[in-house]
């Protein structure tokens, strides 16, 4: 493989999110870029399309109100110029006070901005090894075992590993109306029509479902996925804690999952206004409203399994799995040591990281440090100042925590408020967690523009 067939300014590896992000950043900035991605030649045993910035797991990207970690992260995104979240807010369907998107046509409106760019080349081919010149690597959680060998003799340090997994997408003309319901949490009871469906469950059927789910047969994880591969940190941990497995949770105590994804908080029984023991929901998946994914049902469980403990929960009793849900394996870098917080890598400044190669995790999180490091990589090449946002930023604190984490805990990270500094009390006392979450907005809004104004 050549490493190049023409000569651009920068190489992003990878088509992801981040990729795709940076590519986009990086060519607004006057950058010709050639991006690698190795689908459809080399498949990743996840993705199913061709298409650039394809969403593998979930379909939302969290939150959109400005007082929530997510939300304040995408106004952030909104503020720099991010490509991908009006992208995505022009493929949005309906999912409360989340963005969520028809994935299809969201990926399929970043490939066709991507691939129409005068200055981006699309080049479907693996890149095995690190380019000698300025590189972007956006090669996410499934990066080729070729180029992660590539990236270990770069860093000479061991690897990170854990095991993600996704939910699965049912039919929606699948679920008996008759049981579930339409609503969202908090409306329900003045009778409102939410965007979520929800399949409630007694006390009974909740403990029956739960006893089924921990005693059903799960997938044999591959042994070379099991195995600690030489570059690969003993120890890790086998499951990524942000994403559990649904039998997982499951096995840490009988009401995991009643506190956890199936929590009944805010919703109550059609008809009755009484409220539930614990529910199911589905969120809208596409725009046509005939795909929903089971809202944090990540699973390991065998197909059959996925379809005889799932069918039990009511309202599913007939569901037509259009995917079933599987875990994967996850690769990412130990960041702390080796990249700053401008992405760059400390032993060869013209390289940068980005994506959950990097550590952060969430789509979000995933576009931001792309963003970051399309903006960083420009500007490195354009000799001017790096980028280092405000830790009271959140992505200014996503990447001030991949960097400086530490070695014994470090996993990738979502956006949260816990990474950003604390919010001094007000004259009457602690503030409430949505006036904290506003608090943060604001600040971060300020903090923001004026570093913008200070390095346009």
């Amino acid at each position: 493989m050549s490493i190049v067939s023409s000569f651009p300014d920068l190489i992003v590896v990878g088509g992801g999110l981040a990729g795709s992000e940076a590519a986009l950043q990086a060519a607004q900035a006057g950058l010709t870029v050639n991006l690698y991605e190795m689908r459809p030649g080399v498949e990743t045993g996840a993705h199913v399309t061709t298409y650039l910035a394809e969403l593998v797991c979930s379909n939302s990207l969290g939150s959109y109100e400005i007082e929530k970690a997510s939300g304040l992260l995408k106004k952030e995104l909104e503020i720099l110029g991010s490509f991908l979240i009006e992208l995505a807010k022009e493929s949005a369907v309906p999912a409360g006070g989340a963005l969520a998107v028809d994935r299809d046509l969201f990926a399929r409106r970043v490939t066709d901005m991507i691939q129409s760019h005068p200055k981006i080349r699309v080049i479907r081919e693996e890149m095995t090894e690190i380019p000698p010149s300025p590189t972007i690597i956006a090669s996410g959680p499934l990066t080729s075992k070729r180029l992660s060998e590539s990236i270990a003799t770069l860093t000479g340090t061991k690897h990170l590993y854990f095991f993600d997994a996704i939910a699965p997408i049912i039919q929606a003309e699948s679920v008996n109306m008759e049981i579930a319901f339409r609503g969202q949490r908090y409306d329900q009871a003045d009778g409102g029509q939410g965007d979520y469906i929800n399949c409630p469950l007694t006390k009974e059927e909740y403990e029956t479902f739960v006893e089924a789910l921990i005693s059903a047969e799960r997938i044999r994880l591959k042994d070379f996925e099991k195995q600690i591969e030489e570059g690969v940190t003993a120890g890790a941990k086998e499951y990524f804690e942000g994403c559990l497995p649904i039998e997982v949770m499951a096995c840490r105590g009988k009401q995991s999952l009643a506190f956890g994804p199936m929590k009944p908080i805010g919703l109550f029984r059609q008809n009755t206004g009484k409220k539930l023991y614990a529910v199911v929901q589905l969120r809208q998946d596409n725009l046509a409203g005939s795909l929903y994914n089971m809202v944090g049902f990540q699973t390991n469980l065998t197909f059959p399994e996925q379809k005889r403990v799932f069918r039990m929960i009511p309202g599913l009793e007939n569901a037509i799995f259009e995917r079933f849900g599987q875990m994967h394996r996850n690769t990412f870098i130990f960041s702390p040591a080796l990249l700053e917080p401008t992405l760059q890598f400390k032993n060869r400044p013209d390289i940068f990281f980005a994506g959950q190669i990097c550590g952060v995790e969430g789509y979000a999180g995933n576009i931001a440090t792309g963003l970051l490091a399309g903006k960083n990589a420009a500007r490195y090449i354009q000799n001017k100042t790096l980028l280092r946002l405000p830790s009271a930023t959140m992505i200014g604190a996503l990447c001030e925590y991949i960097t400086h984490a530490d070695e014994k805990d470090f996993q990738p990270m979502k956006a949260n408020f816990g990474l950003l500094p604390t919010i001094k009390k007000l004259n009457n006392g602690k503030p409430g967690r949505k006036e904290r979450g506003l608090m943060h907005a604001e600040r971060s809004n300020q903090e923001l523009s004026a570093y913008l104004k200070e390095n346009s």
